[in-house]
């Protein structure tokens, strides 16, 4: 029995009912080792799975103890866990035994509860997301039809506080995936391959949790040119990011996602096909989103006779960020007005006028590079969505 329920473990590793009645059959026979291995194992995939936290503990997790007095503690298993640091070590990944160890154990696996229609505007963006990840997502059976695979990645590009991370967290949330956000921080470290490592760690934790989103943000500092790095540790880094992308180890619902305000940084490997095979322009919202996005960062403040449309309609070409400042700008000059008046005030449509003339849109640096790749270094016509854009706002 015990042998063809290993098999049937081993055949279906994600069915966690299954793994658990294994382990539980293993600790009535006695073999406690081999009961710890598979309750750890699902622990992997489920931290929170009181059923596991008993086998370990032997019975020292009550149904009702997780809880006492209100809602579970998010460090409760930490804590159990860190007691069994010696008989688990083999068993848990470090980010369940240490979570406050360096590396990727400072890597966050969220559930993200956004979707795409929580981003304002966007409408091409958001055509071109669900044509080329989810509807195949969506549709297993034609995918499997046509032999198409989500392994790979998306690489979003376009100039800065425009909003590619809510896109990508919107997309792992319309996926029902895990989302891990990776940092330059979570993956660089001055000791010898320890960079590698990490980045190594980091997929082997989303191969773990998948499906999963692994989001990387500045993706140009990550994956610069090798041919520009003069470290060699640095090109080891890349090429080590190259070796996870490519599949060397089963990518199977792990989906890649970079954000980059120069794409023409990146290394030329990572965007070939299997990799980021997919590019990305994310444009400053239009009139749209830039309501939506005023009216976000207005809320809860005392506002009186604002046109968010108006000002919509003033603010072309201001990126995300650039709306927060005005918004922000708006309050300060209310603050101060009535702290010298001595008498709090609303917020008005005068202020917020004021706080756009002040601030000039952050993009112009940004359109100045990008004309000059869109027009002379444009291979292959990687950016042939960026020249449009450039000439329709009369830039090229």
């Amino acid at each position: 029995m015990l042998a063809s329920l290993r098999a049937a473990v081993e055949a279906t590793p994600e069915d966690i009912p299954l793994r658990l009645h294994f382990a539980e059959v293993l600790a009535a026979a006695g073999a406690r080792a081999d009961a710890v291995r598979q309750a750890g194992a699902v622990l992997q995939r489920d931290p929170e799975n009181l059923r596991a936290l008993r086998l370990i503990t032997g019975g020292a997790v009550a149904a009702g103890s997780a809880m006492p007095d209100g809602p579970r503690a998010e460090n409760d298993d930490v804590e159990i866990l860190r007691s069994l640091e010696s008989e688990l070590t083999d068993v848990l990944p470090p980010m369940y035994v240490d979570p406050e160890a360096g590396g990727p154990a400072a890597c966050d696996v969220e559930s993200p509860g956004l979707r795409l229609a929580d981003v304002a505007g966007m409408g091409e963006v958001k055509a071109r997301l669900e044509a080329g990840v989810l509807a195949p997502m969506r549709h297993p059976e034609f995918t499997r039809l046509y032999g198409r695979s989500l392994n790979g990645g998306l690489l979003l590009y376009g100039p800065p506080g425009c909003g590619k991370t809510f896109i990508a967290r919107a997309l792992a949330g319309e996926m029902k995936a895990r989302f891990v956000a990776v940092s330059l921080a979570d993956v660089l470290d001055v000791y010898l391959g320890q960079s590698e490592r990490n980045i190594r760690e980091i997929f082997e934790l989303a191969r773990r949790r998948a499906p999963c989103v692994v989001f990387m943000d500045e993706i140009d500092a990550l994956g610069q040119k090798r041919g520009h790095l003069r470290s060699g540790s640095a090109r080891g880094t890349v090429n080590q990011l190259l070796s996870e992308m490519d599949g060397m180890s089963s990518n199977e619902g792990v989906y890649v996602i970079g954000a980059t305000n120069h794409p023409w940084d990146v290394d030329v490997a990572l965007r070939r096909p299997g990799r980021f095979d997919r590019m990305q322009l994310v444009l400053p919202p239009d009139a749209p989103a830039r309501a939506a996005v005023l009216r976000y960062h207005l809320r809860g403040r005392p506002i009186a006779n604002v046109d968010v449309h108006k000002l919509a309609e003033l603010t072309d070409g201001y990126s995300g960020a650039d709306l927060a400042c005005i918004c922000d700008g708006a309050a300060e000059h209310t603050l101060l007005d009535s702290v010298r008046s001595g008498a709090p005030r609303m917020i008005e449509m005068e202020d917020l006028l004021k706080a756009v003339r002040e601030v000039k849109p952050s993009i112009d640096a940004w359109l100045a590079t990008a004309r000059n790749v869109a027009q002379f270094s444009n291979e292959g016509g990687s950016y042939d969505d960026l020249l449009v854009y450039l000439r329709r706002r009369g830039l090229a």
